[in-house]
């Protein structure tokens, strides 16, 4: 008898050059990508772009108006902001992408498991209720309740805040996918558990987990900024942007661009990240493109 056919794993809805020039057209692909792309140029060469130490007080100087020495003004310590503004771009995609990474391991591999193996799937999916019954931020502040207030502790935070959405995602979308054909074949000729979910489940759900990390990003440094606002995340003088404007707030009526240029730099950051997921789950969506 010869082997049994190996199963043919489906053709993706999509090529990659097709994806590429679908992306190419999108315009929030572009911006997002565009603000993306400055943001990492900014923190690799914050040290060639800062024109100032971001955290040398210089109290002769301080609140002072934008000028050409300080294009962004100075602190109520005399820093400049520009560079605390600068060099807090490192800070923001570190907390992101830290932070998401915690939620996605977390959550793609709890996902999968519950997806996959029903017997698994009430008691991951009961204790991500009773996460998801807290508001993601009081959740967070709980965390850091217990863990204590520290930029560190605030990703590992907001990772965990993150996590359910993660699960759910995931779960719904292997639901999905475990009926196909291509998965029951597998199965059929014995393929065991790991090889097929490495590789056709996962990989089939790819697309709708890339969205959903896009769109964390944004959520991650949005929640971390407002952790540090509070005075739970960053602490002085680390030249976060949270932190910054947590300092600017006693100062608003004397010196506003204290708090107006690392709110901007908020602002920018979360609506880049916004677009490009946006504009990727569009991409990565066949059925728009039948």
């Amino acid at each position: 008898m010869g082997e049994a056919p190996h199963p043919v794993r489906p053709k993706a809805s999509y090529r990659a050059p097709t994806l590429w020039r679908r992306m190419k057209r999108s315009w929030q692909v572009r911006i997002g990508g565009g603000i993306l792309g400055l943001l990492i140029v900014v923190a690799l060469l914050a040290p060639v772009i800062a024109v100032h130490d971001p955290n040398r007080p210089n109290i002769p100087e301080r609140m002072s108006r934008p000028s050409w020495g300080h294009p962004f003004g100075t602190d109520n310590l005399g820093r400049d902001i520009f560079s605390r503004v600068v060099f807090g771009s490192r800070i923001s995609l570190r907390i992101g992408f830290i932070s998401v990474g915690i939620a996605s391991a977390g959550g793609i591999t709890l996902g999968l498991l519950a997806g996959y193996y029903s017997r698994l799937d009430n008691p991951i999916m009961r204790t991500m209720d009773i996460l998801l019954a807290f508001p993601g931020l009081l959740l967070a502040i709980a965390i850091l309740g217990a863990l204590g207030p520290s930029l560190t502790n605030a990703m590992i935070a907001v990772g965990i805040a993150a996590t359910p959405s993660f699960v759910r995602i995931t779960r719904s979308s292997v639901f999905r996918v475990r009926s196909q054909e291509y998965v029951e074949a597998s199965r059929a000729i014995g393929a065991v558990d790991r090889r097929i979910v490495l590789r056709h489940v996962l990989p089939n759900i790819s697309p709708e987990v890339i969205v959903t990390t896009t769109l964390s990003m944004a959520t991650a440094i949005l929640a971390a900024s407002v952790l540090s606002f509070l005075g739970l995340g960053a602490q002085p003088p680390t030249p976060e942007w949270g932190a910054m404007v947590f300092v600017a707030k006693d100062f608003l009526s004397l010196a506003p661009h204290i708090a107006l240029f690392p709110i901007l730099a908020i602002f920018v950051t979360v609506l880049g990240f916004n677009f490009l997921g946006d504009g990727l789950r569009d991409a990565l969506d066949p059925r728009l493109y039948r």
